[in-house]
């Protein structure tokens, strides 16, 4: 790149940012729409060599008609665009999220995401159809039009039917839009969305939420690839949380009927991740006749969690101790139910494995 094209994206963030601040007409003509056409009139009379829109690709020049696709309508056509299709879903669901969501901020509305959803699914299909691509809100474009003084649904269609017009009727003229107009308004766009707070309070919140954030900004950077970056931030968030909740456990006893009976108390969060934790607070080897397990307090989460119950109890019958389930809640008192074995002999026998 030529030092041209530096020039030109400066001058048009100036474009933008100043031209609000003229008078009269600063606020009623969109500064970036203002920034495209300085620049392009700049382009096109000083001749001066940067790449424009058409230097990245021929535009269309007539309008999409209806295509059924012409391949084999079976199991292996559905298992070749399986993986890129689902993948496309998930990147065009995450930044259609992302991108009500900034709109609802800047607006102070409440937009309805499950409409957005069934909406670009129905969009998807249809363009598909006409020959297009699939696609999802744009944040950029999106950001644009709120900025420019749309707040309707007529100021999406609009703008998506000027665009349809210009790039097919009007394709000479859009194809001289140099690319530095374009990275100018993009840049713009950039500022305005990025959460700059979340610079800020890198020291207020936890190592744990700034290693899932930047993580999935490096992922997604180096990978290219949106769902990648969300799939690693999810997975991460996932397991911290996992840990963090599965330190919450706390397991206190207390001796009842003049020593004969001790009584746990089992408080927390009981799941594959405390579950270690959960079964290594019990002393098997204390001679008491009668174990009293509390779990008022306690939820069971998962299979695991109920293996470890069930890996308790047994052990306290080897030993000769009675022991009795106290205080379960209805969520827990069914996983329990459906999957526990320390009733069944037979399953008994293979739970501990001859141990």
């Amino acid at each position: 790149m030529t030092w041209h094209v530096y020039a030109m994206t400066a001058a048009g963030l100036v474009i933008i940012y100043g031209f609000p601040h003229v008078p009269v007409i600063g606020k009623t003509i969109p500064s970036p729409l203002v920034c495209i056409v300085v620049l392009t009139a700049v382009y096109l009379l000083t001749g001066m060599e940067i790449r424009s829109v058409g230097d990245m690709g021929e535009l269309p020049d007539s309008l999409p008609v209806f295509l059924w696709p012409e391949v084999p309508l079976n199991l292996e056509t559905l298992m070749i665009i399986l993986p890129y299709s689902v993948m496309l879903a998930v990147v065009g669901l995450l930044e259609s999220m992302m991108t009500a969501t900034i709109i609802d901020d800047l607006t102070d509305t409440k937009s309805n995401k499950n409409r957005e959803c069934k909406g670009q699914g129905i969009a998807n299909i249809g363009a598909g159809l006409i020959g297009g691509m699939a696609g999802c809100a744009m944040i950029g474009q999106s950001v644009i039009n709120i900025k420019s003084g749309g707040r309707r649904r007529m100021s999406t269609l609009i703008a998506g039917v000027a665009l349809l017009l210009m790039v097919v009727f009007l394709a000479d003229w859009v194809s001289q839009i140099p690319m530095a107009a374009l990275v100018a308004v993009m840049i713009m766009v950039s500022i305005g969305t990025f959460s700059w707070e979340s610079i800020r309070d890198l020291k207020k919140h936890p190592m744990s939420t700034n290693f899932v954030m930047l993580a999935t900004v490096v992922v997604t950077v180096g990978t290219h690839n949106l769902a990648i970056g969300v799939f690693v931030g999810v997975l991460l968030a996932a397991m911290f949380f996992a840990n963090k909740v599965g330190n919450i456990l706390y397991i206190g006893s207390e001796e009842a009927d003049e020593g004969s009976t001790r009584v746990y108390k089992v408080v927390g969060q009981v799941f594959f991740a405390s579950s270690e934790r959960f079964g290594n607070a019990f002393d098997f080897k204390e001679t008491v006749e009668k174990v009293t397990i509390d779990l008022s307090r306690a939820h069971f989460w998962d299979i695991t969690a109920v293996q470890a119950l069930d890996r308790i109890v047994i052990k306290f019958r080897r030993e000769g101790t009675e022991v009795e389930l106290i205080g379960l809640n209805e969520a827990s008192a069914t996983i329990v139910d459906r999957y526990a074995v320390h009733d069944d002999p037979a399953a008994v026998e293979k739970l501990m494995g001859g141990h």
